[in-house]
């Protein structure tokens, strides 16, 4: 991989997969204030092209490998960012065509390149499964996960892994933890309550009452990391050195667990809109099941501050400030 100036990024050509996405599209506009040639490709590019990056159209759940391989070729990247990929309102076989069928064709592509390029593949704690109550988990953990979310990611992972040990691929994966920030996925728990969140308060700017947020039972505690700690950490592994972090997997995130109930209720809290919350304890919902996956998540990030020079600086307060305003009415902005 080719150094830049200055041990950042100016002057790195960066590909992100999934460059419109909740991640991808911050991870972009990082990597372009840094001074990198990017570009972002997705099946939708953004209608507000970002100043700089190369908007790039492609299907890359059908996308064939020839068509990967001549994209990689004529862009010849420094750096590959996948942060792509099914994750809500989709099965298993769509997440394993978006989990990892798409990371193998990724990799075969790279791996034939004349130049060597570093992969950078977001994965997710879901791959670990279950953690121990009080303890953090570190990435020698062997990996059970529960969902299909974290089956298919974990797949995904260790497609990464396997091609860097076999051929020699510059593969890196980020396990991530929850990730919480503004455009948070409406499917995911903080985009629902935040959407819902925003409703309220425009119910209650017409003079109406504003719908009960209902939730099924949220027992589990949860590891969180702000997406601008998530942002940093894929700069700090664009540039860290090759031969430390080739074939790793490092965990990212604030490296503690967060009762969730507690924080959906600071959520309501900060939105200040007045409304009632059923079901954020421990009493069940009707018609709301449970969740099925690990009730504690935990990870340990030593790994990322020694490989990375990265650790969480975001407070949770921010992170839910900047989710949100993105979805609260102006009146409202400046309560939160």
């Amino acid at each position: 991989m080719r150094t830049a100036e200055n041990g950042g990024a100016a002057g790195l050509r960066v590909v992100v997969l999934g460059g419109t996405g909740f991640l991808g599209r911050g991870i972009g506009e990082a990597f372009t204030e840094d001074g990198a040639q990017v570009h972002l490709v997705s099946r939708q590019p953004a209608q507000d092209a970002l100043a700089g990056p190369r908007s790039v159209r492609m299907d890359l759940l059908t996308a064939e490998p020839r068509e990967l391989a001549e994209f990689f070729g004529s862009v010849r990247p420094d750096v590959v960012v996948n942060a792509a990929g099914r994750a809500w309102r989709a099965d298993e076989t769509e997440m394993t065509a978006g989990n990892a069928d798409l990371v193998a064709r990724v990799t075969e592509s790279l791996v034939d390149l004349p130049r060597p390029c570093r992969l950078i593949q977001l994965g997710t704690v879901h791959e670990y499964g279950a953690g121990t109550p009080g303890v953090g988990t570190t990435e020698d953990h062997e990996p059970a996960p529960v969902t299909p979310y974290g089956r298919t990611k974990l797949l995904g992972s260790r497609i990464v892994l396997k091609a860097a040990a076999d051929h020699g691929l510059d593969g890196v994966v980020l396990r991530l933890a929850n990730v919480i920030g503004a455009g948070a996925p409406a499917g995911s728990l903080f985009g629902k309550v935040a959407a819902h969140l925003g409703e309220a308060a425009r119910a209650q700017l017409r003079g109406e009452k504003p719908d009960e947020l209902r939730l099924p039972p949220l027992r589990a505690h949860r590891d969180i990391v702000d997406a601008y700690d998530a942002v940093d950490a894929v700069r700090a592994a664009a540039t860290a050195p090759g031969a430390d972090l080739g074939g790793q997997v490092v965990n990212i995130a604030r490296g503690e667990a967060i009762a969730m109930d507690a924080l959906i209720h600071r959520m309501v809290e900060l939105s200040g809109v007045d409304l009632p919350v059923a079901g954020a304890g421990a009493d069940a919902v009707a018609g709301q099941p449970s969740r099925t996956d690990a009730e504690w998540q935990q990870l340990d990030v030593s790994r990322a501050l020694r490989l990375l020079g990265w650790q969480p600086r975001r407070t949770l307060d921010a992170s839910l400030h900047d989710l949100l305003a993105a979805v609260m009415p102006a009146p409202a902005n400046g309560r939160t």
